[in-house]
C-alpha cells in the first residue's frame, strides 16, 4: 500500500446542507481503517484524501488545504498530537478529531489542550463519527454564514425586486442571466450608478445552483492598505493590529460568488494580486508563506468604462480580459420608463410592510409626472422617493428643483389629467386632494384652506380625524 492514497472526489450531494466545499483529510496507519473511512467520507464530501504518517499528511497539507482532519494518536514517528504543525497554523486553519484505541482521561485533555474540536474511542461506530463530523462542519459553516450575514445587513435592495420590469432591454438583461448563470465563468457588470448591479450579481448566484454564500465587497469602500488583508485574510502579526489570524473574503465565499463592486477603485498595486489569485485559483494570506486554494465565481462590476480607463493606464489590460468575459450592461432608469409603475408599485409594497405604514396612493398624474421624470440616480432613487413618500404620507414634492418634470407636474396640471383613478371612494379622494393642497402650500394650513374653499376649523378637524385613525400625521 502506497503511503498517499488516491484523492476520491466525488459529486456533491446539493441536498445536504454540510456537503459544500469541505474537505478532509484522514490520518491513520491502518489501512482498514483509512479504507472504512474513504468509502464512508467521499460518499459526502467533495475531497477525500489521506495518508499513512505525519510527515506524509503534512506534505498533503501543505499543497492543498482541508477544512477537516480526521487523525490517529497514536502513529509511527511523530504522533497525531505532536503535529504542531497542523494544530498551530491559524492562516489554513482546520478542525481536528482525534481517534485512539488506547485512552485514558489524562490522553483526552491533552488532545483537547492541542486543539482537537473532538475526540473518538477506537472502535467506533460509523454513526459516532459522522456526528462528530457533522459538530465540526456546522460550527465552521455558521461561523461562515454569521460573518455573511452581517456583512448583508448593509444591502440596499432585496433580491426578490432584481430585474423588475416589462421592457425588452430588461427582459433581454433577464435571459442573459438565467443563460450564464449556471457556468463558472467571470461576469463583468457595467452600468450607471443605482442601475442595480449589485442585484444583477445576486441574479446570477441565485440562478447558478452554487452551494456556498454570495459575498459582496465594495472595492471603493475599503482603504487601499486594508483591502488585501480583507481579501485574502492574514495571519497573526502581519501588521500592527493583527492581533489574531483572520480568514479573507475569498475563504468565506468558498463554493459561491465573490462580487467585487467598483472594481475599477481597485489601486493598481492590488490589481497584479487580483490577477494572479484569478490564475492560480488559490490565496496567500497576508504574512502567509502557503496559498490556499479557493473555489469562487467572480463577478465584478463597476460604472466606469474600464476599456478607456485600460487606455489611460489606471487600469490593468490582463485583469481587464481576465474579467471580462462576459459583459452585462444595465440601462438607466431613464431609457426605459415603461418599467417605472411596476418598480414603484413592487417597492411601495414592500417598504409598507418593512416600515409598518400604509402606502401612499398615487392619482393618474402622479404616477405620469413620475415616470416623465429622468431619475438620474436611477432605480436606487425610485427606491428612496418611494421610501420617503411612505414616511411622510404624501409626495415630498421638495425632494425635487423646481425646474423638473415631477414637480412642474404635480403643481397645477391636474385640469390636463385623467383624474384619480375610478376605484377610489370619495373620503379618499378628498384626503389626497386635501393633503395634495397642503403641500402645495408648504404646509401654510390658512393658505391650504382658502385654495380649498373651506374654513381653518374645517381643515384642522380633518387633519385630527385622519392622524386619530391612523396614527400618523398626514
Amino acid at each position: 500500500m502506497t503511503s498517499i492514497e488516491k484523492s476520491t472526489r466525488t459529486r456533491m450531494d446539493l441536498n445536504n446542507p454540510l456537503t459544500p466545499a469541505i474537505s478532509v483529510l484522514i490520518v491513520d496507519d491502518e489501512p482498514g481503517m483509512r479504507n472504512f473511512l474513504i468509502k464512508a467520507l467521499s460518499k459526502r464530501f467533495a475531497l477525500v484524501e489521506s495518508a499513512d504518517s505525519i510527515e506524509t499528511a503534512e506534505e498533503i497539507r501543505k499543497r492543498c488545504h482541508f477544512d477537516l482532519i480526521v487523525c490517529d494518536i497514536k502513529l509511527p514517528g511523530r504522533s497525531g498530537i505532536e503535529w504542531h504543525e497542523a494544530i498551530t497554523d491559524e492562516t489554513r486553519r482546520s478542525d481536528i478529531i482525534f481517534m485512539t484505541a488506547y485512552a485514558d482521561l489524562e490522553t483526552a485533555i491533552e488532545a483537547l489542550r492541542a486543539g482537537a474540536s473532538d475526540f473518538i474511542l477506537k472502535p467506533f461506530r460509523l454513526e459516532q463519527m459522522m456526528a462528530a463530523i457533522d459538530r465540526c462542519i456546522e460550527r465552521r459553516l455558521l461561523a461562515r454564514e454569521n460573518f455573511v450575514l452581517k456583512r448583508e445587513l448593509n444591502t440596499v435592495f432585496s433580491s426578490s425586486s432584481a430585474m423588475l420590469g416589462e421592457s425588452q432591454v430588461i427582459k433581454d438583461v433577464d435571459s442573459i442571466i438565467r443563460r450564464v448563470a449556471p457556468t463558472p465563468s467571470a461576469v463583468l457588470i457595467e452600468g450607471e450608478s443605482g442601475t442595480g448591479k449589485e442585484l444583477a450579481a445576486r441574479a446570477l448566484h441565485e440562478n447558478s445552483g452554487r452551494s456556498g454564500a454570495f459575498v459582496p465587497v465594495n472595492c471603493g469602500a475599503i482603504a487601499a492598505d486594508i483591502l488585501e488583508s480583507e481579501l485574502f485574510g492574514h495571519t497573526k502579526g502581519a501588521f500592527t493590529g493583527a492581533q489574531k489570524a483572520r480568514e479573507g473574503l475569498f475563504t468565506f465565499a468558498s463554493g459561491g460568488t465573490l462580487f467585487l463592486d467598483e472594481i475599477g477603485e481597485m489601486p493598481l498595486a492590488m490589481q497584479a494580486k487580483m490577477l494572479r489569485v484569478l490564475e492560480l485559483k488559490a490565496v496567500r494570506p497576508v504574512g502567509g508563506e502557503q496559498e490556499i486554494s479557493i473555489d469562487v465565481r467572480i463577478v465584478a462590476a463597476t460604472n466606469r468604462n474600464l476599456e478607456k480607463e485600460v487606455k489611460e493606464g489606471r487600469f490593468r489590460e490582463d485583469l481587464y480580459y481576465r474579467l471580462n468575459v462576459l459583459t452585462l450592461t444595465l440601462p438607466p432608469l431613464r431609457d426605459r420608463p415603461e418599467d417605472i409603475p411596476t418598480l414603484v408599485h413592487s417597492f411601495s409594497r414592500r417598504l409598507s410592510q418593512e416600515l409598518g405604514l400604509p402606502p401612499v396612493p398615487l392619482a393618474h398624474e402622479d404616477m405620469a409626472a413620475i415616470t416623465r421624470y429622468s431619475w438620474p440616480g436611477n432605480v436606487r432613487e425610485l427606491k428612496n422617493f418611494v421610501e420617503r413618500c411612505i414616511l411622510l404620507g404624501r409626495l415630498p414634492l421638495e425632494s425635487f428643483s423646481k425646474g423638473d418634470s415631477l414637480s412642474q407636474s404635480a403643481t397645477g396640471t391636474r385640469t390636463e389629467s385623467r383624474g384619480y383613478p375610478c376605484d377610489w371612494p370619495m373620503d379618499v379622494v378628498e384626503k389626497h386632494h386635501i393633503l395634495q393642497v397642503l403641500s402645495e402650500f408648504k404646509g401654510n394650513k390658512s393658505a391650504a384652506a382658502r385654495q380649498l374653499g373651506i374654513s381653518r376649523k374645517t381643515l384642522d378637524r380633518k387633519l385630527q380625524a385622519w392622524d386619530e385613525s391612523q396614527g400618523n400625521t398626514p
